[in-house]
Formats: structure tokens, sequence, C-alpha cells
């Protein structure tokens, strides 16, 4: 009864002068939609900045093969037979944080459509998952090759937007055929636009295919060769069109060759590809994406305890965290701004309730010569002071809302409502009214009864 009493007496008193109340809790309101519609820009701003990167690979590992050395000279990345098909699938399959594994095979030759010719920065051999790893499931025209083309080494393709355009010049490439090596590629999609990387080059100069096709049909590499990419780039044969096949079937187990028999004395027994491509459920399970990887590639290379990986794992952490730190400091600096706001708002509350102090002197003189208590007093301006700054709070989560909505419809910038920030507007302005009430409510507290009563 006390407490609902005191809230009732702070109210009254409120409504005696609404337009000063009004202009006093105006101040809250501008700071805390301030920092609302802060707080969502800078939510949805983060939320667009991470699928962006997600868009570039940021969940995206790359397994590479190890490095040979003979005679205290390295061979480069990929020059020892490691990584085969079956590689991903146990991937995919074993470990939880993985969720999409795609072999990839690589090569860099010319297409050639009718007069006009193009070499695109990346030609490569995968699999139908190789778009989800990528986000890159939605295609501007025609479909994606299937597991049965890469089966059987179908002879299609999907191009990049850089490629149809170079190439075909605005007429519609889906059924045409492209040569590749004088090999025939049917175009059964066209991708969509993605612009460039983070490095600037050009993510639609691109060339997808199904990796056995690439591997068997343009570059012509057996089971013995330690490197595809390396054998199509320095080999000068020409893959003319009585060799469309590999034309003798492959030894069971192929002989080394002299970096292999140096470096790595087990003998080859696999279809060997250039790289996996595996995608982490959440840039949070890379770290355990990679242990994972680790572990399974290791125990299906047979490496022992203290021997060094024959792979190497890669990852866009680096990337990631610094655009991320870069979003955080922004959406923190923002907030900085807005809660000068709020400050603002707070000094004017107590600037109100200091003049409120002096004005009803005699009141508080009279309530306590009639029984009142000083922490009855102090009670009654602070419920003052808090009532006044959780109603401009409340104002203020609808005015900054509404505001960030009005930034998302006229400038189509990203927002995201965060509920994290309308609890805090409420806990602030609870503080505000505290914090900034409690001194003009102390010095009422501290009246003396007869001075009071004698105040003009």
């Amino acid at each position: 009864m006390k407490v609902y009493r005191t809230a009732r007496t702070a109210m009254t008193a409120l409504r005696r002068n609404p337009m000063r109340a009004l202009l006093t809790t105006l101040g809250i309101v501008i700071g805390v939609g301030a920092v609302i519609a802060m707080m969502e820009i800078g939510t949805g701003s983060s939320a667009a900045i991470q699928k962006t990167i997600a868009t570039m690979g940021a969940n995206v590992l790359l397994v590479v093969p190890g490095t040979a050395a003979s005679g205290g000279v390295s061979f480069g990345a990929g020059s020892v037979t490691t990584l085969t098909p079956q590689d991903g699938e146990a991937v995919l399959r074993d470990s939880a944080a993985v969720r999409n594994v795609a072999p990839i095979v690589r090569a860099r030759t010319q297409v050639v459509y009718g007069n006009r010719n193009w070499v695109p920065q990346q030609m490569i051999g995968t699999t139908p998952e190789f778009l989800d790893i990528r986000d890159w499931t939605s295609l501007a025209e025609g479909d994606t090759f299937t597991e049965r083309d890469v089966l059987n080494a179908n002879k299609v393709c999907l191009i990049g937007q850089t490629l149809a355009r170079e190439l075909f010049q605005g007429e519609s490439p889906i059924g045409r055929e492209i040569r590749v090596k004088n090999v025939s590629f049917r175009v059964v999609g066209v991708l969509a636009a993605k612009g460039a990387n983070m490095m600037g080059s050009d993510q639609d100069d691109i060339l997808l295919t199904p990796w056995t096709t690439l591997k068997y049909r343009v570059t012509g590499s057996t089971l013995s060769n330690p490197n595809q990419s390396a054998a199509s780039s320095t080999s000068s044969s020409v893959n003319t069109l009585n060799k469309l096949y590999p034309g003798a079937a492959p030894e069971l187990y192929p002989k080394q060759s002299e970096t292999q028999a140096a470096n790595t004395p087990l003998p080859v027994r696999f279809a060997n590809i250039d790289q996996l491509l595996a995608a982490a459920r959440s840039p949070e399970e890379i770290p355990t994406a990679i242990r994972e990887i680790s572990e399974i590639l290791r125990e299906r290379h047979r490496i022992r305890d203290g021997q060094p990986d024959d792979f190497t794992i890669r990852d866009m952490t680096e990337m990631t965290n610094t655009l991320t730190s870069t979003t955080r400091l922004m959406t923190n600096l923002l907030l900085c701004v807005a809660m000068i706001s709020l400050v603002v708002g707070g000094v004017g509350i107590m600037n109100i309730m200091l003049v409120s102090v002096t004005e009803r002197t005699r009141e508080i003189g009279l309530r306590m010569a009639v029984g009142a208590r000083a922490r009855d007093i102090l009670r009654q301006f602070l419920v003052e002071a808090v009532v006044l700054c959780l109603v401009g709070g409340a104002a203020g989560i609808l005015l900054g809302h509404g505001g960030s909505r009005l930034v998302e419809l006229l400038l189509r910038w990203p927002v995201a409502t965060s509920l994290p920030a309308i609890v805090a507007a409420v806990l602030v302005s609870a503080s505000v009214g505290i914090i900034f009430g409690f001194y003009p409510a102390w010095k009422a507290s501290r009246l003396d009864p007869i001075d009071a009563l004698r105040y003009e």
C-alpha cells in the first residue's frame, strides 16, 4: 500500500504540469530512439556483411595435397599425390562439423565458340555440391549438371557471366556447344553474377564441369599422374577428337615417379584430385571441422603420430575476423554517440527535478510536519524521475524502431530488430532515472520541516 500511495502521489505531481513533463522526457525519447535505431541498423549491417562473407566462402575450408621435396628443392603444394574423392566422402560421412564436401580438379586452357575464344581465370572440375558450398545455387539460366554426369564423365558444363558475355555476346548459351582442347562441351547452365572477390579477382570468369570429365577428357591424365593441373599446364600434346577417351586401361598398381619414390614410397593406387573443398556448418565450428578433417585424413593416409601431415588445410578465418571486428567497432561507435543523447536527457531530468523540489518546498515541509519521513520524500521524487524515464524510454523504442524501418524503406539499408537493444534501453532508462533523480530526491528528503514551511 505504501508503494502504491507513493506511485499515486508521484503521478499526481507529474500531472500538474504535463507540458513540462513532456519536454523533460523529450531528451530520453531522443536518446533511446537513437540507441535503438543505431543498434538495429548496426545489427542489420553486420548480418549483411556476414552474408556477403558467406558468399565468398567464409565457412569454406580448402584442403590441398602436401609438398614434395628432393635434394633440398621443394616442388610446391600439390606435388604429392595424396587426396582422392574417397577422402571427401569419408570427411562428409565422419565429420559432424562439415556440411558438405566437393572434389576439385583444375585446368587452364582456351575455350572456343565459333570464331571467338577466351581463357577463363578458373576452369574447375567438381561435383554439384560445389555450388552449395560456394552459396551459388541460383542460376541465371538453365540447370546444373548432376551426379550421373560426374559418374559418366559427360561433356556438360556451367559457365559464368563473364565467359558467357565474351563468347556469346548477348546470345543464350543454353544448349550451345563450346570446345575445350577440341573436346565439345554442351552448356547446360549459366551461373548468376557474383562479382569480384576480396582480392579483386573476377569470380564470374569461370567454367564448371564434372571433375571426371576435366580429368580424363581434357587434361588426359591417368591414375598415375601426380597432379592434373601441373600436367595440363606443362603438356604440349593435343587431345584430338579421336582421343576423347583414355587410350588404354590404367595399371592396377602404376609405377611411382622419381619424386614419389624419394618422398612417398607408398604405391599410388587411386585416382587423385587437386583439392578438396569443404564447408563448415557455421563459422564457430571451423576449428572443430579443421581438427576432424585432419584426424580423418591422417587415419586414411596412415600417418603415424609424430609424422607431418601430407596435406594442408586453409581457411578464411583471418579475413572474417577482420571484417567482423570492423563492423563491431562501427556499431559500438554509433552506440557511444547515441548514449550521449541519453546522458543529455538525464541531465535535463535532474535539472527539472531540482526545479520541482524548489517549487514544492512548502509541500515537502507540510508532508514532513504531518508525519512523512525522509525516506518517503526520497522515494516519491525517485519514482517521479523513474516514471519520466520509463515513459520516455517506451516512446523512444517506438521512435527508434520506426526510424530504422524508415531508413530501410528510403535508403534500402539492411535493418534487423535487436531484442537485446530494446531490453537494454528499458534498463538504461530506469538507471538514468535513478542516477539523475537521486540527488534532487536526496536534497528534498534533507529539508528541515520548519525551514520548508517558512519558504516563500
